[in-house]
């Protein structure tokens, strides 16, 4: 399936290809996620008397899972009867990936906040409006994404899709829009979430101190790192080989096809995993 381009003119050569292995896969993060997440956002609005910045960032984090997650079944309906090319299908990835960025970036965000927190005990005792803070960060984080989003809309308009949820194989992304997802939107993440998680396994290693608590925080800090890296990284490796794949990978012929569609998934499981944060957070929460 590629898209014929005559100057400005775009004629996409697209049939149906039912993906019954792609609907299989979506289904169990969709019900896994829709419960989880629900039942994170129903603990989070029933304390919301009491919430701290560390509650509006797992918030938006949650918000930003949840979103994803319901538009999952028209994934899966689409693997299985596909949705027709148009405006619609433009909405739906740009929705995905907007949420997948505001995950990202509320991650780095959570870990900066634990990372400051622990480095500086005393300081952030006496820290004011951390909750204002944590609340404009928010904002800022959703506003840029958006702002992304909107000067890059033309890159997947119907024209240049090949499938509802498939661009292309012959139209790249933008050489900025893929520098901008790939360092702004990993890499930067990425190094931040490694350092700050890094310092406060360290901290708190050479604390005295053999409680449950410093073990239980030391554990969600490490699985948080791996699972960032395990879920975001394929998909991004293959953002970078989409623009330029080698000569001798062809997409039809199953290996970059097959890759991207595999590291989608990976990623959107992420939406089950930040779970783990959830669970930790709101046990401490109700324990108080």
């Amino acid at each position: 399936m590629v898209c014929n381009i005559t100057n400005t003119t775009y004629t996409t050569n697209s049939t149906c290809r039912v993906d019954t292995l792609e609907g299989l896969a979506y289904c169990p993060v969709f019900l896994l996620g829709f419960f989880l997440n629900a039942t994170a956002l129903r603990a989070f609005f029933a304390k919301r008397e009491s919430w701290t910045d560390t509650h509006i960032y797992m918030l938006n984090l949650a918000i930003a899972d949840s979103t994803l997650i319901l538009f999952l079944p028209l994934r899966i309906y689409n693997a299985f009867i596909c949705l027709p090319v148009n405006h619609v299908c433009t909405f739906l990835i740009f929705t995905h990936y907007i949420n997948m960025y505001a995950s990202i970036l509320t991650t780095t965000a959570i870990s900066v906040q634990r990372y400051l927190v622990i480095r500086f005990p005393l300081q952030a005792r006496s820290w004011r409006k951390k909750k204002e803070v944590a609340f404009a960060v928010c904002l800022i984080l959703w506003g840029l994404i958006l702002t992304i989003s909107a000067i890059f809309h033309k890159d997947n308009h119907p024209e240049k899709l090949s499938t509802c949820y498939e661009r292309c194989k012959n139209i790249h992304l933008s050489p900025v829009f893929i520098v901008l997802m790939v360092v702004c939107g990993y890499l930067a993440p990425l190094l931040i979430v490694v350092f700050c998680s890094s310092r406060i396994i360290s901290i708190l290693l050479k604390v005295d101190d053999k409680s449950e608590e410093k073990n239980r925080t030391i554990g969600i800090v490490t699985a948080n790192m791996i699972v960032f890296i395990f879920c975001y990284t394929p998909i991004h490796v293959g953002f970078v080989v989409n623009y330029e794949p080698p000569v001798n990978w062809q997409f039809e012929r199953l290996p970059v096809h097959v890759y991207l569609h595999v590291a989608e998934w990976i990623a959107s499981t992420n939406c089950c995993f930040d779970s783990v944060s959830y669970s930790f957070l709101l046990k401490r929460f109700f324990r108080k």
